[in-house]
């Protein structure tokens, strides 16, 4: 690892980890490798899992410090936790667990990421949202935004029970399909399309919604260049990306496991080694 010394795994090491579906390797080197800059003891795993009960007993019983919840099981794990951080229980979904002698509480490290990302594009908050997706994702993104003071927005997903529900907590409207909506200031996705994977050249907005929008934001971080990314630049729209998303919530999660917050160099240096 550049500029950080090897790992010494041993009887002591502290394990983290996260779940997920589709497991990516970005959390694997972003927190070894500032395990190993700040010469820590602790040790980073990604898993892909099915039986999220199982994994919860597994770090009770382990002893894991930390783990990051990816989808689909940002809301199916909350039964199986002890406590909710303000951050998690607000939004009704959760993004990490930390364990602090058995005890396991949540957190939602992606609404904390959001909540900087407005700030540090100076996203306007007159803007009408238009946001696809009412997963644990969209949750987080749809409550940082409202939170922030946006109070225009729809809310499209397939999903009406879902979609109505994200749309009433914001005050914003729901619909099904993204065609028939009006043009947004801000488009956000925060569904799998553009993922690495079955839908990786699937674009969540059209290029024309794409050419009357302000801002184009997509949380999709495998590729951070996504389809919807490509688009948008090519037409000259300034982008927030899922690589930003995916970093400052990373550093949130490594902050609550490790109790260390490490310099803008060294979180610098770790995004770069996760990203080759």
């Amino acid at each position: 690892m550049t500029g950080a010394s090897k790992l010494d795994i041993n009887r002591e090491t502290t394990l983290c980890m996260s779940v997920s579906a589709r497991p990516s390797n970005f959390g694997t080197r972003f927190h070894n490798h500032l395990y190993a800059a700040l010469g820590l003891n602790f040790v980073y795993k990604a898993f892909g899992v099915q039986d999220i009960a199982g994994v919860v007993a597994g770090i009770r019983a382990l002893g894991v410090r930390g783990c990051a919840v990816s989808m689909p099981f940002k809301e199916a794990v909350i039964p199986l936790l002890d406590e909710l951080d303000a951050s998690a229980a607000a939004i009704g979904s959760v993004n990490t667990i930390v364990n602090t002698g058995g005890h396991l509480k949540a957190f939602n490290t992606d609404y904390t990421a959001i909540q900087i990302l407005i700030e540090r594009h100076a996203l306007n908050q007159s803007a009408r949202v238009v946001l696809r997706g009412s997963g644990g994702m969209g949750k987080a993104v749809a409550s940082a935004l409202r939170d922030a003071g946006f109070t225009r927005g729809v809310i499209v997903a397939r999903n009406e029970g879902a979609g109505r529900d994200l749309a009433e907590r914001c005050g914003w409207d729901w619909h099904p399909t993204t065609p028939d909506v009006q043009d947004g200031d801000l488009l956000v996705n925060v569904t799998p399309l553009g993922m690495a994977g079955a839908d990786e050249h699937t674009l969540a907005f059209t290029p024309e919604q794409i050419a009357r929008a302000g801002t184009v934001f997509d949380v999709v971080a495998l590729p951070s260049e996504t389809p919807l990314i490509v688009e948008a630049r090519r037409q000259g729209r300034p982008v927030v990306t899922g690589l930003e998303v995916v970093a400052l919530q990373a550093l949130e999660q490594f902050v609550l496991y490790t109790g260390v917050r490490p310099t803008d160099e060294q979180v610098q240096a770790a995004v770069e080694f996760a990203r080759t």
